[in-house]
């Protein structure tokens, strides 16, 4: 994927920046201002001719639904001319958003990646300790089945330097996998005991 930032063009540009719906209204009315003019054009007219209806004016009613068909292509020709120039706007605001989708699903896989990372990293030392314990362990059997005394100290000596810090680990291990939710539910049953 492309990292490089999006076009210069684009840096002190506000307009491309993310907006909710009430700016890109008042944005889009900045920039084609003929095509509310229309709209309320039309809008009058159709409105001068219900009043034309009521006091039975036909002659006015009929000019107004000119008047109102007027109005309607006025605003058809200002939405066609509008759409013809911005159209090159439009494309850099699509490339722009297309960019930003980039970086964002970019940034989520690396972040995935990281997250993966971490627990194999997490998984590789839980092993290391395990493979500490184990040996731990096999030397106690060593000297509850009666080695020689120079096979318990090997052991031990081996094991001395490594026996706090297996308790550490373990403890701290321990610690990790018990989360505030175990810990409260561990509270509430030996209190119940």
């Amino acid at each position: 994927m492309n990292s490089a930032p999006p076009p210069s063009s684009f840096d002190r540009n506000t307009e491309f920046y993310e907006e909710n719906r009430w700016q890109k209204l008042k944005r889009r009315v900045f920039e084609e201002p003929l095509i509310p003019l229309g709209c309320g054009l039309t809008v009058w007219a159709l409105y001068e001719a219900t009043q034309s209806m009521k006091k039975g004016d036909h002659n006015r009613t009929n000019a107004m639904f000119r008047r109102r068909i007027y109005a309607q292509g006025f605003t058809i020709l200002a939405m066609l001319a509008g759409s013809i120039y911005w159209s090159g706007d439009r494309t850099k605001r699509k490339e722009y958003k297309d960019l930003i989708a980039t970086k964002n699903a970019k940034d989520r896989h690396e972040a995935w990646l990281r997250e993966l990372e971490a627990r194999d990293q997490e998984d590789r030392e839980f092993e290391e300790k395990m493979a500490l314990r184990a040996r731990m362990v096999r030397g106690r059997a060593a000297e509850e089945a009666g080695a020689s005394q120079e096979e318990r100290r090997a052991i031990e000596q081996q094991q001395a330097g490594t026996i706090g810090e297996i308790r550490s680990v373990l403890e701290e291990c321990e610690r990790r996998r018990e989360g505030r939710i175990v810990a409260a539910a561990r509270a509430l049953w030996q209190s119940r005991q």
